[in-house]
């Protein structure tokens, strides 16, 4: 009788040391992951700041759905500042100003949020697109946010403003299978990206948000009506950014 009660004494505690060694087993491989991804991802963007990157998620997907891949990268440089100043105009008025996050953008998407019964409203900086661009999959949902806003506090400290606008004017969709400001200068208007008037820059990047639906070469009315909204904003950009993402 004595060892058996002593052996039902002992169960509880011995089922309760092998959870508690599965648990630290658990929390170590977390740890493990979570170190490891975060190494990868400074890694990753540090070499980024120096290096092209060779593709983008988006450009695999797309290619998946039957698109093909056009892009040639070129350097801030070899890229109009009609370009600069019309893509800061249509995607990020304060480009210059904020640190990667536009908090009263965001704000207001998150009001926008809440009065529409769950209606997300973009709110999206440049900083945050070549973020999502560069390391991430497309959608809108909470967790690529996060891991959105973990890359955009990485590219906004590794990289500086150049660097980012250079990049995301490198990887950014223009078309069906249409990425960067070379490929897309060609593509329409036969001409390098250096060449591109006022005129070309705005209405490349008035079809940004549906460039799969929209063409700077057959505007629709939505499509002029942002061409014209480019158009008004782009003195207050020339206010901010004197030099444009200098």
């Amino acid at each position: 009788m004595r060892a058996g009660a002593a052996n039902r004494r002992l169960a509880p505690a011995g089922a309760a040391n092998r959870t508690h060694g599965r648990l630290r087993r658990l929390t170590r491989i977390a740890l493990w992951v979570i170190s490891g991804f975060i190494i990868a991802s400074i890694l990753l963007v540090a070499l980024y700041r120096y290096l092209p990157p060779p593709g983008t998620p988006l450009m695999l997907l797309r290619r998946v759905e039957g698109y093909g891949i056009h892009k040639s990268w070129t350097s801030f440089d070899h890229i109009s500042a009609n370009l600069v100043r019309a893509v800061i105009a249509s995607e990020d008025t304060r480009f210059c100003n904020h640190h990667g996050f536009d908090w009263n953008a965001i704000e207001t998407a998150w009001h926008h949020y809440h009065s529409r019964h769950g209606r997300l409203l973009g709110a999206s900086t440049i900083s945050m697109q070549t973020a999502k661009n560069v390391f991430l999959w497309p959608g809108r949902d909470w967790v690529r946010k996060a891991f959105e806003a973990y890359f955009t506090v990485l590219i906004e400290i590794a990289w500086g403003k150049q660097r980012i606008m250079e990049v995301y004017l490198n990887v950014v969709e223009w078309g069906p299978g249409i990425y960067g400001a070379e490929a897309a200068a060609r593509h329409y208007f036969q001409k390098p990206a250096a060449a591109l008037t006022i005129g070309e820059a705005v209405r490349l990047a008035a079809v940004l948000p549906d460039p799969l639906n929209w063409s700077p070469l057959y505007p629709t009315r939505r499509v002029l009506a942002r061409n014209a909204a480019i158009y008004s904003s782009m003195p207050a950009v020339y206010a901010r950014c004197p030099r444009p993402a200098g």
